[in-house]
């Protein structure tokens, strides 16, 4: 496997996974290893509830990320939500809504179907993925979720072009399947503002990820049930380690399923796994540098 990992090396990717575990040396602007995400808030009131019980903590996050779609919320709910965002100092990505599961497709919902994920289907899917991004962007919103490599690619060209605002933060979602670091460097040169690989990706893995590129990483630190259900919240310290700047997606645990809707219960539930997490830090790797609270 010589040549292949030679190959590999002068194209600037790792020749394999990082066995070795070693740091990854990168940050945030800021000079931040880590950052929170909580995702699946879908409305403004339950983002209160989670801002407002994570205030009481004393526990402050970085990111909110609403998954059901920007066709699910009204306006006005979209204002809301951009007003906490500003208040408590978080970023807020907003999740495109057509995807294949919602459109008019029975491939998807067979088990063969199921691989082609959230991608769209046809040309005006794609117009009407836009026209959700354009919405939200009349409405304050500049945070993102795409689950579409064309869709992301677009997206990323009308930024450029100015049809969108430049400050537009496009994050690829876990749900688009990527897990290596080929994908990765794909995404990140078509506009990729971070990148969720798939849930399971181990260490090693992550690692190699983080030598292939310079975004951010978001990586889920627990799962909903539907998602295998698996805790990681003992390899967060070496998950910043080696794949700082990182987004830490915590609290979906507290989910059944992918886009749940989060009651104001459920949202101080999550809540309490940040700061359970945060623990895990202090305790087994407190030289870690979190960023500072944000907006973006």
């Amino acid at each position: 496997m010589k040549k292949t990992r030679a190959f590999l090396e002068s194209l600037g990717l790792p020749g394999g996974d990082a066995y070795d575990l070693s740091p990854s040396g990168k940050t945030f602007a800021d000079g931040g290893q880590y950052r929170f995400e909580v995702p699946g808030i879908q409305s403004p009131g339950v983002m209160r509830a989670l801002l407002e019980a994570l205030d009481g903590y004393g526990a402050p996050i970085h990111r909110v990320t609403q998954t059901k779609g920007i066709w699910t919320l009204l306006d006005d709910e979209i204002k809301e939500m951009v007003s906490l965002s500003r208040e408590y100092h978080v970023q807020l990505i907003l999740a495109i809504g057509p995807r294949a599961t919602t459109d008019t497709s029975a491939s998807v919902h067979t088990p063969e179907g199921q691989r082609m994920g959230y991608r769209l289907r046809g040309q005006e899917q794609i117009v009407r993925a836009v026209e959700e991004v354009r919405r939200a962007v009349d409405l304050g919103a500049r945070g993102f979720m795409v689950y579409d490599e064309g869709c992301l690619w677009i997206l990323n060209q009308m930024r450029k072009a100015g049809e969108i605002p430049s400050d537009c933060h496009f994050k690829v979602s876990a749900h688009t399947g990527h897990g290596n670091p080929c994908s990765a460097k794909l995404l990140e040169s078509i506009g990729a503002d971070s990148f969720n690989p798939v849930r399971d990706i181990q260490l090693q893995m992550l690692g190699a990820i983080r030598q292939a590129i310079d975004i951010p990483i978001d990586i889920h630190t627990e799962n909903p049930a539907s998602s295998g259900g698996f805790i990681r919240h003992y390899e967060v310290p070496d998950m910043i380690r080696v794949a700082a700047p990182i987004y830490l997606k915590t609290g979906g645990s507290v989910a059944k399923t992918h886009s749940w809707d989060t009651s104001v219960d459920d949202a101080k539930k999550r809540a309490k796994q940040i700061v359970l997490v945060k623990g895990m830090i202090e305790r087994y790797y407190p030289d870690s540098v979190m960023s500072p609270a944000i907006w973006k």
